[in-house]
């Protein structure tokens, strides 16, 4: 999902992951570039001008690109479907606002503007419904591609957090959530929709709730003083997510143990799912044992945009039970840098961040051999 900058000055004007995360775009000045997650090796690359919003369609050709109107044929207003193998525009849409975001999945096209959003079937490109909204002037949205839970979150107010969920494929408003006394910041949903992340402007907690329900299951402080939050990512998972993540204006990425850790605290006293996975109140999920901080992974002010690639669980080869939960998390600095982690957690819930590696984004020079 994709992140844009707000200053001219970085060299990265907006940064996306694919929806599995196996790939990620870039924008800049001169064009934009696609790479390969896994490898870090640089598969497309395109200069013709200043691109404000690359999405990808999982690992397919499709692109979709606005340009960041520092030109008249790259206006803002215009949303280009761009196949990668021909190099050629499939499809134009033209609004009469600048597209401040994109989401999309095998059957939805969504274009998030200030006021509007438009929901299209992304195959015939028709419109299947436009939704009103309040002043969204960040583009502010989370959208969960899973087909059987595609939910999409919009801010429902300007004066407090709340949140709007809209079922997409369903075509039909799911719920609101008042999540936060501070307008929205930052959203999340997890890949299947289950769960949603939310932080306001304040910065200082973020809170989860399950969608089915509307209904709060953790509360997570992030630090004492106010801080932007500038991405929120869940873990990819079937289930409840094990580590939600989040970058923040202090430089530092944030990590938060979800169902990993806290069901191994739980599990002893409780026999029923729910009450293996839900904090028995507020205070437990304000532990700060639930809560990690690796700092300096940016400048101070410094956008930057954190997912979590995978997941895999360590057993114990003795007991077969499981004593520990390792991530792979990566990381753009929108100062033009791709960092990448592993995060190990115990059950004794101590964190271990090991970075794996660190390139510069637009040193990397195009490989013939790779191609989407």
């Amino acid at each position: 999902m994709a992140n844009q900058s707000s200053s001219s000055s970085y060299p990265i004007l907006c940064a996306s992951f694919n929806q599995d995360s196996s790939c990620f775009a870039i924008g800049t000045k001169d064009g934009f570039k696609v790479f390969d997650s896994n490898t870090g090796r640089l598969c497309y690359e395109r200069a013709i001008g200043a691109f404000a919003i690359v999405e990808m369609l999982f690992s397919s050709s499709l692109l979709a690109i606005v340009g960041a109107g520092e030109e008249p044929s790259l206006s803002p207003r215009r949303l280009c479907l761009f196949n990668t193998t021909s190099g050629t525009a499939l499809r134009e849409l033209n609004f009469l606002t600048s597209i401040l975001a994109v989401r999309m999945n095998r059957k939805r096209l969504v274009v998030i503007l200030q006021d509007k959003t438009y929901v299209y079937d992304i195959n015939s490109l028709a419109i299947l419904d436009t939704i009103d909204t309040v002043s969204n002037i960040k583009g502010l949205c989370a959208f969960s591609p899973s087909l059987d839970g595609c939910f999409l979150a919009l801010p429902a107010s300007i004066s407090k957090g709340s949140v709007l969920l809209y079922n997409v494929m369903d075509l039909h408003l799911h719920c609101e959530i008042d999540a936060h006394r501070a307008p929205l910041a930052a959203i999340a949903l997890s890949s299947n929709g289950t769960y949603i992340a939310t932080a306001s402007e304040q910065g200082t907690i973020i809170r989860v709730h399950l969608v089915s329900e509307a209904t709060k299951s953790y509360s997570f402080r992030r630090g004492t003083y106010p801080s932007t939050i500038f991405s929120l990512s869940f873990a990819p998972s079937m289930q409840l997510p094990d580590i939600l993540v989040g970058t923040s204006s202090s430089g530092s990425v944030h990590a938060f143990s979800l169902g990993f850790s806290n069901y191994q605290s739980r599990s002893k006293r409780s026999g029923s799912f729910l009450g293996s996975i839900i904090p028995d109140s507020v205070t437990d999920a304000l532990d700060p044992a639930y809560h990690d901080v690796l700092h300096n992974v940016a400048p101070a002010g410094v956008k930057s945009y954190a997912v979590i690639r995978k997941v895999e669980k360590v057993a114990d080869t003795s007991t077969s039970e499981i004593v520990a939960c390792r991530a792979t998390i990566s990381i753009i600095t929108y100062n033009g840098y791709f960092q990448e982690y592993n995060l190990s957690i115990n059950n004794q819930n101590e964190f271990l961040w090991s970075l794996e590696r660190e390139f510069k984004l637009l040193n990397v020079i195009l490989d013939d051999a790779i191609s989407l």
